[in-house]
């Protein structure tokens, strides 16, 4: 099966987990917060941006490389750290991982992902990312660290745009809870999607491993609330500065959106700042996040990570003409796991590879730092 024939698009991908998935499964993945108007500002924000074809160039041979934090990457793409990301597909970590690794990819662990960073850490050869929730208690958060570090992840993201827990309206009409429980509901939803149902099976229902370990006492939790939020704090400056002193390899603070907030992460020690507003799944007011991205770009110097609405190859070129240095998607993965089991991220890598390559060749970009120079916005 040519699987470019039947699945050249990441829409196509997305089709097809959507009927392969239960819908509380799908739901959880595809939705956003509110009434989803940020997900949609996301996507018009990158429909916008134009950029300028070019001509006359001849054949010309491609470099989509990309340096970032010592590290060379042959494509400027990487898989983002997503909560719950086993409940998409069975075993999704460690199939991500492994398929990131494969691709010399940088590769971002959740802490509240369904697999731990010592269960993840043999599929990794120097390029994991360990995205961290901050942990109020200080032994419990320089435990995490070290946990982190001896499993192989040499970059940490703070992610700092969840300071109090969002409200995923459409998660919650489709039954689900946190943890996963199989309601009679939820049950006739999975009979109907076996691919998945078995691979549950085999591999047990999800939970949130590294988290459970910490939370032997916690109580008082909603349905929709998981551990994590009895553990975690809001962080601020001073907690930022205490995990900078406490880490010694790249730090990246993921969820910035205002431009006069990269001057003060640079004088706290930061080396990467991630523009993100969670793709819409946290603040229904939020800005575009490409619309903030050139304001931020020309506040530093330090590497630029993008997110929020990528849905190929095109909006890739897009952000990076406007100033990103390297993109990160999280649900394109998971849609191409769910359409194609383990099979997927191999095909998606293929899917945004070719779309970079035939986007530039239009464009007469031969290297990611010609497409500044393309756009028009």
């Amino acid at each position: 099966m040519d699987l470019h024939q039947r699945y050249p698009a990441l829409s196509d991908l997305k089709a097809k987990a959507q009927k392969r998935l239960p819908w509380f499964v799908f739901e959880y993945l595809d939705s956003a917060t509110g009434e989803e108007r940020t997900q949609l500002r996301n996507r018009l924000g990158l429909d916008a941006v134009q950029l300028m074809p070019s001509i006359l160039h001849g054949e010309q041979e491609v470099d989509l490389s990309v340096d970032l934090f010592g590290q060379r990457h042959p494509l400027p793409f990487g898989v983002s750290p997503v909560g719950m990301s086993g409940l998409f597909w069975p075993n999704a970590e460690r199939l991500l991982a492994t398929a990131a690794t494969r691709h010399g990819l940088p590769y971002g662990l959740s802490t509240v992902a369904s697999r731990t960073p010592e269960e993840v850490g043999d599929c990794l050869d120097g390029n994991g990312w360990f995205q961290i929730y901050p942990p109020r208690d200080p032994e419990i958060r320089a435990d995490m660290l070290k946990r982190a570090r001896d499993a192989g992840f040499n970059t940490l993201v703070l992610t700092v745009d969840v300071p109090v827990a969002s409200r995923r309206e459409r998660q919650v009409r489709s039954g689900l809870t946190s943890p996963p429980r199989l309601t009679p509901r939820l049950l006739a939803q999975v009979a109907r999607c076996p691919a998945w149902a078995m691979g549950m099976a085999k591999m047990g229902m999800p939970r949130m491993r590294l988290i459970d370990g910490y939370a032997d006492k916690a109580t008082g939790l909603s349905s929709t609330e998981h551990v994590g939020y009895l553990l975690r704090t809001s962080p601020d400056w001073t907690y930022l500065q205490a995990l900078r002193e406490a880490w010694d390899g790249p730090l990246v603070v993921k969820g910035v959106m205002n431009a006069r907030d990269v001057k003060p992460l640079e004088a706290a020690g930061v080396d990467g700042i991630w523009v993100s507003n969670h793709a819409g799944r946290q603040f229904d007011a939020a800005p575009a996040s490409i619309d903030v991205l050139p304001a931020i770009r020309a506040e530093t110097k330090l590497p630029v990570i993008f997110d929020s609405g990528v849905e190929g190859g095109l909006d890739i070129c897009r952000a990076v003409a406007l100033g990103a240095d390297f993109v990160m998607l999280g649900r394109a993965w998971h849609y191409a796991l769910g359409a194609l089991g383990a099979k997927g991220p191999d095909h998606l890598v293929d899917l945004l590879r070719r779309d970079l390559l035939a986007n530039m060749g239009q464009m007469g970009a031969k290297t990611l730092t010609d497409l500044p120079q393309r756009q028009l916005r």
